[in-house]
């Protein structure tokens, strides 16, 4: 039903355009009134004025019409929600993916050496200065 509005709403704003750009201006009326053939046109001597700003009227009040309707639209359907609006009502459960089984061919290491660090690797100075210690001179006093 909406898309069909929105169809119709669409083809009313094309005709709208359609029949402004059709409608002469008020200096137009004027050649017409000193006898240049108004009286062969097919809307008589009185000219195509009357007919154009009446449909043109008429279709503005279904554009009109057509609006408010899809307002109604859009009103029922509610506020979507956002998505962070979202994460902040309700956090998403971080699912853990479960550990790979080991493979049955490695061997088996015991506890103790999974523990204890490597020997053989060098150990990790501290980040930053030690206490006391600052790379900064001093200012004279």
């Amino acid at each position: 039903m909406e898309t069909i509005l929105v169809v119709v709403h669409l083809l009313l704003a094309i005709g709208l355009v359609g029949l402004v750009l059709i409608q002469h201006g008020k200096g137009a009326d004027m050649g017409a009134a000193f006898g240049s053939g108004a009286s062969a046109t097919v809307f008589g001597s009185a000219g195509a004025g009357g007919f154009l700003s009446r449909t043109t009227g008429i279709l503005a009040a279904l554009f009109f019409a057509t609006s408010l309707a899809l307002a109604y639209f859009a009103m029922q359907k509610g506020e979507q929600e956002s998505l962070i609006k979202a994460e902040q009502a309700a956090p998403a459960a971080v699912e853990k993916a479960p550990a790979p089984a080991a493979p049955s061919d490695l061997p088996a290491v015991p506890e103790a050496e999974k523990a204890a660090p490597a020997s053989d690797l060098p150990a990790v100075p501290a980040a930053g200065p030690a206490a006391g210690q600052t790379d900064v001179p001093k200012a004279p006093e």
